[in-house]
């Protein structure tokens, strides 16, 4: 690890200013599971870090058009909380299944989205969950949708001026039952091989709203559209969530690791899909 200076602003202004001055060479760190990691392997290298323990309001939820979510909020906060039980369900089941209690007590929901690693378990579940971020820096602020943000391995669309702030998850529509399924190689720590979001609303016997998404299985979690599309107006059975399951896999080109093959990985996929349809059909109405 190379030296570097270290920062620690006051504010969000202050912050922002920091990153704005420094650009490249500075990287931001919250829970700091993701960067001393980077860092210890030198991975990343930069020469300052800004740290960001003292922006105290970054780590509140409140509700205004949605649930509005710090961008410093731990997952072990969000895996227990009630209000995110009621208004995301999904995100809640996900962060459980993050790595261990100690790591979810120090991991940050904006440092997970911030360095986009495609096996991570929150990123498939905000795209289910219909989930934006907001990105402020010094020139402006805007809104990202989740399944917009992720553009490659570890890459998103944040500049080298911009922070992730808050993220935004809408409650979800009346009648929703969801799943969250990570198949995993070995212990219940690990990555996932493959892992499956599910977010399904079923009236008069028929699908009127789906959500799906992928992680593990490429460069980004990926949002499976195609496969909602299909589920439309369908009864939940299991041969439609064959089909969903067949078009949620058909364009993945998932990665050859330690974990499996690319054949493997979409098979396994294919299967989880289907699993995760029915779960979230079958379980229990919030």
């Amino acid at each position: 690890m190379k030296p570097f200076s270290y920062l620690e602003p006051d504010s969000l202004d202050e912050a922002l200013d920091l990153l704005g001055r420094h650009g490249d060479d500075a990287k931001v760190i919250a829970g700091g599971t993701a960067l001393v990691n980077f860092m210890k392997n030198d991975l990343v290298e930069p020469r300052f870090v800004i740290g960001l323990r003292r922006l105290k309001h970054l780590q509140a939820m409140t509700e205004d058009n949605g649930l509005r979510i710090g961008a410093l909020t731990t997952l072990r906060t969000l895996e227990t909380s009630p209000t995110v039980a009621g208004y995301a369900p999904l995100l809640a089941q996900a962060c459980r299944l993050v790595a261990t209690v100690r790591i979810r007590m120090m991991a940050t929901l904006g440092g997970a989205i911030a360095y986009a690693d495609p096996a991570l378990d929150t990123p498939p579940a905000l795209m289910a969950c219909d989930a934006s971020f907001t990105v402020q820096s010094r020139r402006e602020a805007r809104t990202v949708p989740a399944y917009q943000f992720f553009t490659g391995i570890l890459e998103t669309v944040l500049a080298p001026d911009e922070l992730v702030t808050e993220i935004v998850v809408p409650r979800q529509p009346t009648g929703c039952r969801t799943a969250y399924i990570k198949f995993l190689p070995a212990t219940h720590d690990d990555y996932a091989t493959v892992s499956v979001a599910a977010r399904v609303a079923v009236a008069d016997g028929k699908v009127v709203d789906a959500r799906i998404a992928l992680g593990a299985v490429g460069a980004t979690a990926v949002r499976a559209a195609a496969a909602e599309e299909l589920l439309a107006g369908k009864e939940p059975n299991a041969a439609n969530f064959r089909d969903a399951a067949q078009a949620a896999t058909a364009d993945l080109e998932p990665l050859k690791d330690i974990r499996g093959s690319p054949d493997y990985k979409r098979k396994m996929a294919a299967v989880h899909v289907v699993r995760a349809l029915q779960a979230a059909t079958t379980a229990p109405h919030p």
